[in-house]
């Protein structure tokens, strides 16, 4: 079996509702894990992991400081991307921006399970804040999270921001990504063009959605009131969809200047909207600020497949959109990485690429799904309810 033959593999932290997940996978990584501590997020990964494939991943439902590693049953070497989006409060300009000082800053265990598995690539995504300004967390970047990539073997692909909608998702939603690789990969990366994505435009995005939505309705003057919407909606794109804090209120599109945004689209921000079957005419459709998104026009301003399910109530679900990592620049920059793993393993003599090749793909007789079943026991143990 060659690798040409098989995807990528990847492990996954911080996982969320899949839109990482999603990105990579049609990027060419299989996926072996998928680790979150939410529990809806977990059922929405496994709601949708059987529709798209991934039969060989694993939802693992973790707190990822408690996570024992060698629970992933993989060896040193052998995974092609670690890849994750650790928490943003600790970075987030909205926040206090305590940094390394916040405990739910999970760069130092993301960094811990880079020391233990050594895989080829490790991908980092965060909020813009962690580079802007830039004399900020200077220190946190360049002395603790640099200096610990490099000492482990690693070299700085890139660590910039990206703005989502130069590939193709119809929102402002600038993250910062960090790619490294061990050297024999990291020569061969190329940052993602935006240049060879499409700007798309709310409209653009959600015509047929919100076309069904009033025709549904069968109201007198839907037709109208849609074309009104449309007209609004085709000038541009969202503001930053936001996932908001368990601990505030229920779901809406963010603060009072992100709402007026939203109203020049066409939308009223001031909520979600409720199941079709539950609709409000007035609230969901009519008000005088436009129609309300439903969560799962959310996820298709986030980028989406319009077929991916969301488990939990209205809020829990929206929270889950809100706080996603849009696939399609996930899977930008995946390309990218697969590409540099791919030219880095052909530019290997022969012989050292046939024993790469068979050491690390794992084969019928050992398929991974048998050698993490053998860890059962310390699953339950790191296991935190």
């Amino acid at each position: 079996m060659t690798r040409t033959e098989s995807k990528f593999t990847s492990v996954e932290i911080c996982a969320g509702a899949g839109g990482q997940a999603v990105g990579l996978h049609e990027a060419g990584f299989r996926h072996l894990a998928l680790i979150e501590i939410d529990d809806n997020a977990c059922k929405t990964l496994e709601l949708n992991k059987e529709k798209r494939g991934w039969d060989d991943c694993r939802v693992l439902k973790r707190d990822l400081t408690q996570l024992n590693p060698r629970t992933l049953g993989l060896k040193r070497g052998e995974l092609d991307l670690l890849a994750g989006g650790v928490p943003c409060p600790p970075f987030s300009v909205a926040g206090k921006q305590l940094g390394p000082d916040d405990d739910r800053d999970l760069f130092p265990t993301m960094l811990d399970l880079v020391d233990f598995l050594e895989p080829r690539a490790v991908m980092i995504e965060n909020v813009r804040g962690l580079l802007e300004p830039p004399q900020k967390f200077h220190d946190y970047r360049e002395n603790v999270i640099k200096r610990r990539l490099m000492e482990a073997g690693y070299e700085i692909c890139m660590w910039e921001v990206l703005e989502a909608c130069d590939y193709g998702v119809p929102q402002l939603r600038p993250r910062a990504i960090l790619v490294a690789m061990r050297p024999e990969f990291a020569k061969h990366y190329e940052a993602p063009n935006p240049e060879n994505s499409k700007m798309r435009t709310v409209g653009e995005v959600l015509r047929t959605s919100m076309r069904k939505r009033f025709k549904d309705d069968g109201s007198d003057g839907w037709e109208a009131a849609y074309r009104k919407w449309y007209r609004q909606a085709k000038q541009g794109i969202a503001p930053t969809l936001v996932g908001g804090s368990k601990k505030h209120g229920g779901a809406d599109l963010g603060p009072s200047r992100a709402k007026e945004a939203w109203k020049a689209l066409g939308v009223n921000g001031l909520g979600v909207a409720n199941d079709p079957r539950d609709c409000d005419r007035g609230r969901d459709l009519y008000s005088d600020r436009g129609p309300m998104l439903t969560v799962e026009q959310a996820a298709l301003i986030q980028g989406f497949p319009a077929n991916w399910k969301f488990a939990g109530r209205k809020t829990a679900a929206y929270r889950q959109v809100g706080n996603a990592f849009p696939p399609p620049v996930a899977k930008a920059v995946g390309i990218q990485i697969k590409q540099a793993l791919e030219a880095g393993l052909k530019a290997r003599p022969e012989a050292a690429q046939e024993e790469v090749l068979f050491d690390l793909v794992p084969g019928p007789s050992a398929p991974l799904r048998a050698e993490l079943a053998d860890c059962g026991s310390d699953l339950e143990r790191a296991s935190v309810g």
